[in-house]
């Protein structure tokens, strides 16, 4: 089984403005809402291609709540851990027609996760099995260290689970030592990782 760990999963609420007019009420064009976070969009890729897989992180709140109605919609199982106070963080997208400004994120930072509730995900990752795959994926709140994936890696090491990383700067890093089935930085990341610009295809590579 492919399972998908989303540790900070968002609700992306999209705006679409004529323009964006600093100090001014400004007006939306369209707005839409997308359910997402790294881990649960392969998830929904997943189940496009018929593919099962089972949802793992954290929910919270109304937004929790509605994020977990919106998988199972998608016929997605989502085991997630209910935290007991916050918000399931949302996440503010500004979009201009193209030139009229650059595309704005706001991102939350997301809830708080108690140590009780991190010890319940624990020992949901502990019924992963030999020759199951675990997708470690996207940003985790700054309640959690920057070593938590590592940390995850090796509770889980030496039982024949797959471990694809999808995380960036000391996230992905940490984990490298596991061995990891698969890493995916994009450029940004990987500059980021190695300290300087790589401009061609061979400096990627190398990288």
């Amino acid at each position: 089984m492919i399972y998908t760990l989303t540790l900070n999963p968002a609700l992306d609420y999209i705006v679409r403005l004529p323009a964006i007019r600093e100090g001014q009420t400004n007006r939306a064009v369209s707005t839409e809402l997308q359910f997402g976070g790294k881990g649960v969009n392969v998830s929904l890729v997943l189940a496009d291609l018929g593919i099962p897989s089972v949802a793992l992180g954290f929910a919270a709140g109304f937004t929790g709540a509605a994020l977990t109605a919106y998988l199972a919609e998608r016929g997605i199982h989502a085991d997630f851990i209910p935290l007991p106070e916050g918000l399931t963080r949302i996440n503010v997208k500004l979009k201009t027609p193209e030139g009229a400004h650059p595309e704005t994120e706001i991102n939350a930072s997301g809830p708080a996760i108690p140590a009780a509730s991190m010890e319940a995900l624990c020992a949901r990752l502990d019924t992963l099995t030999a020759g199951d795959t675990l997708v470690l994926a996207g940003s985790i709140p700054t309640s959690l260290s920057k070593d938590t994936y590592r940390n995850l890696m090796e509770r889980l090491a030496g039982r024949g689970i797959r471990f694809v990383v999808d995380a960036e700067g000391a996230l992905l890093t940490e984990t490298l030592p596991y061995r990891p089935y698969l890493i995916k930085p994009n450029r940004a990341e990987l500059e980021g990782i190695m300290g300087h610009s790589l401009p061609t295809e061979e400096e990627l590579k190398v990288a």
